[in-house]
């Protein structure tokens, strides 16, 4: 079981004192990282004050390995698997992108699928000729895997699953999804931004070809960190669409070869205190138990599945059989903007997902925006109720 007290106490942003602290509910934008990751990025900037910056990297080039290894003990993968990244966004981009595409190729997205995973797509369909088609739903509004099946032939290349979307509480069956993507020869890459840290990933279960997560959200990393997993073939043996002197040798004026492993995804400059930060997000999830926190943040976002329709006007938005930590709600006659702000007067952070982000999704179920909660295991059930009562408040 979690201890909820020192959880609390690791996190400076938990304020326990004598009046009503702040309410963070934004773990799935910008999480509060646990001191120990702070304290590490600070300590090597200072380190590079010091000594410079290739000298303080040199130093900690185990380190920086570990990270790798701290990931793939978390996912279930070997290092040579994993390239380290600046968010999910690059590492999504960076695997698809190199994905080779022609004239008649099918590439299929979830319904939920986020705005920058479908503009990359429709891009490349420009660009190649590919076609971009969305995958249904079914009445739970996760990936209907009877249409799934029915949609696939040969000429998909690429099926985009999303994992967990930004704008509700959906958990898609990826697994199942996968397999049949893997039926007709396609590809799968699974946006796992909103589900690292808050769900169970092993790459081995899931199957999928490639995935991509950010370390600002569940994860408790800095910003600017993500990584991609890739399948260990396909780090072997895919050639990424950029490279330079990290990710390829130049062996001759005619001739490179490509890095080993995943790295080939990697460019040589990078954030180190950034990457040995998020090594220390995972060391920690993986110090306190992956499973007990994600139990944690599933009865946290369930106490408020509950408490919130129990408000005259306010109505529950997530979709799907299976749940993630993400609540997102509506409430009559207050726009989702003004309900952040208001609660954001006294101290309690959501935030707002318009439909722009998740574009079909959102317009197909009539939604302009909606507020978004998602809290993380260091949230108390008293400010969790702090926060409906406010919520309820707006209403009165």
């Amino acid at each position: 079981m979690l201890d909820d007290d020192r959880v609390r106490a690791d996190t400076p942003g938990c304020v326990d004192g004598p009046g009503p602290g702040p309410v963070f509910l934004d773990s799935a934008g910008s999480s509060l990282p646990p001191r120990v990751v702070t304290e590490t990025v600070i300590e090597h900037l200072r380190r590079e004050a010091e000594i410079g910056g290739y000298r303080a990297a040199n130093e900690r080039l185990d380190d920086l390995a570990d990270v790798k290894t701290a990931i793939g003990a978390l996912i279930n993968a070997e290092p040579e698997s994993i390239a380290l990244s600046d968010s999910a966004t690059r590492s999504w981009a960076d695997f698809f992108y190199s994905v080779p595409l022609a004239a008649g190729d099918r590439i299929l997205v979830s319904e939920a699928d986020y705005a920058s995973n479908a503009i990359a797509a429709l891009q490349r369909a420009r660009a190649t000729g590919a076609t971009v088609e969305k995958i249904p739903s079914d009445g739970s509004g996760q990936i209907d895997l009877d249409a799934l099946a029915a949609l696939v032939d040969e000429r998909v290349k690429l099926v985009s699953v999303l994992h967990a979307p930004t704008n509700g509480g959906l958990v898609n069956p990826a697994a199942e999804a996968t397999r049949i993507a893997h039926s007709v020869g396609a590809l799968v890459l699974l946006d796992a931004c909103q589900s690292a840290g808050q769900l169970p990933l092993d790459v081995a279960d899931l199957g999928v070809d490639a995935l991509s997560a950010t370390g600002r959200k569940w994860l408790r990393g800095p910003r600017g960190t993500g990584f991609l997993y890739l399948r260990p073939e396909l780090a072997r043996s895919m050639e990424p669409a950029r490279l330079d002197l990290h990710s390829a040798e130049w062996t001759g004026p005619q001739d490179y070869r490509l890095a080993p492993g995943a790295s080939r995804f990697e460019f040589w400059e990078c954030d180190v205190a950034a990457r040995l930060g998020l090594g220390a997000a995972v060391r920690y999830l993986l110090e306190l138990g992956p499973e007990d926190v994600y139990a944690a943040i599933a009865a946290r976002a369930e106490h408020l599945r509950k408490a919130l329709p129990e408000i005259p006007g306010v109505t529950v938005r997530d979709l799907g059989i299976r749940h993630s930590g993400i609540v997102s709600f509506t409430v009559d006659g207050v726009d989702s903007v003004a309900v952040r702000d208001r609660l954001l007067a006294q101290d309690i952070t959501v935030t707002v997902s318009h439909a722009g982000s998740t574009l079909l999704d959102m317009t197909g179920r009539g939604l302009a925006s909606v507020v978004r909660a998602s809290p993380h295991c260091f949230v108390g059930f008293d400010e969790l109720d702090r926060f409906v009562a406010a919520v309820a408040a707006l209403r009165a």
